[in-house]
């Protein structure tokens, strides 16, 4: 595979106040330059920033001009609020989708609403809409902190592809073995989507540990002792990330990697300093 047969993508988070708001368009506009694929955006758990996802995808995709997906996830959303969600889009132009069971919101012990699961959205998708979207959904090469064993997670993952995704995005981990070993495990069991490896700037310890225990990503000792080395020095942090993260981002291109998704937290630099490292074509 060419570079340029390749997807690259950027993902946003829908900002608080209006300053951020403001920032993120500004950083969406450094980012378009690139000329992306995509952007994408999250949804809250429990849909808790439905209306702000709507909004930012439609700025981003209608002002910025870089197609943009949204988020879209079923827990606690009901099906009559996601066909009128979908109809939205549709009537917008909005032409890809990524589909997510979603975070539960904290205090809710399981999931609510009509559909449970990410591979029934995806079917749910499918009846409302035909081929209209482009179906993304996530992959867990280090295994999703809720299931129970890789095995369990895996025939997850099959079954979203089985109703009907068209490609996934893995949350992101700093080992590429792992993506290389999902990947495998995946294609013996009949997926052939491209499963697009989900890519996540060092920044800040502090906070990537936090997050990366929340949600099951596996920062590598040697890289945790480094960054603990370093202490408060963020520049050092940053510059050691940076190369971190480019040595595994060209390793995972090399091996077939049909392409990069750049969680950017609504910073431009991280990723664009990943970007012009790897000189990814456009």
């Amino acid at each position: 595979m060419s570079q340029k047969e390749r997807r690259f993508s950027f993902e946003f988070f829908p900002a608080k106040t209006e300053a951020g708001h403001e920032k993120l368009l500004a950083t969406a506009s450094q980012l378009a330059a690139k000329k992306p694929d995509f952007f994408s955006c999250t949804y809250g758990a429990g849909g808790s920033t439905r209306d702000r996802t709507l909004t930012t995808v439609l700025q981003l995709d209608g002002e910025v001009k870089v197609p943009t997906a949204p988020h879209l996830s079923c827990v606690g959303d009901t099906k009559p609020e996601l066909r009128a969600l979908l109809a939205h889009y549709k009537d917008a132009g909005i032409r890809r989708i990524v589909a997510l069971r979603g975070d539960l919101p904290s205090g809710m012990g399981m999931a609510s609403g009509e559909l449970r699961y990410a591979n029934e959205l995806v079917e749910f998708i499918r009846a409302e809409t035909g081929d209209h979207f482009h179906i993304e959904v996530a992959a867990y090469p280090e295994v999703h902190p809720q299931a129970r064993n890789f095995e369990d997670d895996l025939a997850n993952f099959v079954r979203k592809v089985k109703a009907g995704a068209d490609s996934a995005i893995t949350q992101y981990f700093f080992n590429a073995d792992s993506y290389f070993h999902f990947v495998e495990r995946a294609e013996k069991l009949g997926v052939s989507i491209p499963v697009v490896p989900g890519i996540m700037p060092i920044t800040n310890y502090t906070k990537l540990a936090r997050f990366s225990d929340a949600c099951g990503a596996e920062i590598p000792r040697w890289i945790r002792k480094q960054l603990e080395a370093y202490g408060d020095d963020i520049a050092s942090i940053q510059a050691f990330g940076e190369q971190v993260i480019t040595d595994m981002c060209e390793r995972l291109l090399e091996g077939g990697a049909p392409g990069l998704h750049f969680y950017t937290l609504n910073q431009a630099e991280p990723s664009l300093a990943l970007w012009n490292n790897l000189k990814l074509p456009r």
